[in-house]
């Protein structure tokens, strides 16, 4: 009666690597305050509109904007942050990107032809640069 060394290791290995895959079941845990992701897409098509109106009124103060738009959701800057890192870390950003970009065409038309130029543009221009 032989021991095998090799065979035990080996099923250890993959009883080991099961486990842990199993356990890990998220590369990042949800933040305590976790915004919800039609609010998160709320936010950033207004963040985009600030940001686009800055072209128009050069002297407008950005980061008041911001500010404004945070608090009128009743969100913090730290939340939103975390926010935002897990639902890059899951693959949901891209959802609210979109949507985000679809908030914004419903509230201004007009955004829909310079979108669809740059996109034209950069075929493959990936949700967050557009």
């Amino acid at each position: 009666m032989e021991i095998n060394h090799r065979e035990i290791m080996k099923n250890l290995f993959f009883i080991i690597l099961s486990f842990l895959m199993l356990s890990c079941s998220e590369l990042i845990d949800p933040p305590k305050n976790l915004i919800e992701k039609d609010k998160m897409s709320e936010l950033i098509a207004e963040f985009a509109m600030n940001d686009q109106l800055n072209n128009f009124i050069p002297d407008t103060n950005i980061e008041n904007a911001t500010r404004y738009a945070l608090k009128k959701q009743n969100i913090n800057a730290a939340d939103f942050i975390e926010s935002y890192k897990f639902y890059t870390a899951t693959g949901d950003i891209d959802k609210i990107l979109n949507n985000a970009q679809e908030i914004v065409l419903t509230k201004d038309p007009a955004a829909k032809e310079y979108i669809e130029k740059k996109l034209k543009e950069n075929k493959n221009v990936p949700a967050f640069a557009r």
